[in-house]
C-alpha cells in the first residue's frame, strides 16, 4: 500500500427507497458523511462526484457494507414510524465552524416530534442573533434526515424552507406528528 492509499479516505455509498424519494447513504470509516435527497442517476452521480472531490476517494457502491446497511434498516424504521432517534455514527468533515456546532446542537437538543425556531437555535448555541446563519446551517446539513433541519422553522410559525423541498419537509413533519398528514 503506497503512502497516497494510506491516506485516501474509503467512500462507500448506497441509495435507499423512502417516502420522500430516493435518499443517497454515504459513510466513511468515520461513519454517515452524507444523505443526499432525490438521488435518482444525475442527482446520485452529481453527489458521487462532489464527494470524490470534497474527500478524495472515488465512492464505492456497497449496499451490504455493515454501517450502510445499518442505516438503510434505521432509515427504513424511521419511514415505517418505528424509530424516532437514529443511533449511528457520524463523519462530520464535511461541515465545520457555526455550521457544525449548530447541527450538533440540532442533532442532540430537537427531539423526534418537537421543532425549533432558527432563533432560537441561534440562541442555544450562544449566537442569539444569528437566526439567518442558522438557516444557512440548515441548507448546508450534509446529513439531513438523520440531523433533522426539517425540525427548524420560522419563529412566526411559517415551515421555512428546505434543501430537499417543502414537500418533503411537510412529510417528515407529518411522520413525527407536528403536522397533520398532507392530503395528496
Amino acid at each position: 500500500m503506497d503512502s497516497q492509499e494510506q491516506n485516501e479516505q474509503r467512500v462507500v455509498w448506497t441509495v435507499v427507497g423512502t417516502g420522500i424519494g430516493p435518499l443517497l447513504l454515504a459513510a466513511t470509516d468515520e461513519g454517515l458523511v452524507n444523505v443526499v435527497f432525490h438521488a435518482a442517476d444525475a442527482v446520485r452521480d452529481r453527489a458521487l462526484g462532489r464527494l470524490a472531490d470534497r474527500l478524495g476517494a472515488e465512492p464505492v457502491e456497497a449496499p451490504a457494507h455493515p454501517l450502510l446497511a445499518e442505516a438503510a434498516s434505521q432509515v427504513d424504521a424511521y419511514f415505517a414510524g418505528a424509530r424516532k432517534d437514529f443511533e449511528l455514527p457520524l463523519d462530520w468533515s464535511l461541515i465545520s465552524g457555526f455550521h457544525r456546532q449548530v447541527l450538533r446542537e440540532l442533532a442532540a437538543g430537537v427531539p423526534y416530534g418537537a421543532v425549533v425556531g432558527y432563533g432560537e437555535l441561534a440562541r442555544r448555541v450562544g449566537q442569539p442573533g444569528a437566526a439567518q446563519a442558522v438557516g444557512l446551517a440548515m441548507g448546508a446539513n450534509p446529513l439531513p434526515v438523520v440531523v433533522p433541519c426539517h425540525r427548524v422553522v420560522e419563529s412566526d410559525g411559517g415551515i421555512g424552507g428546505f434543501g430537499g423541498g417543502l414537500e418533503a419537509k411537510r412529510k417528515l413533519l407529518a411522520l413525527e406528528g407536528v403536522l397533520p398528514e398532507p392530503l395528496f
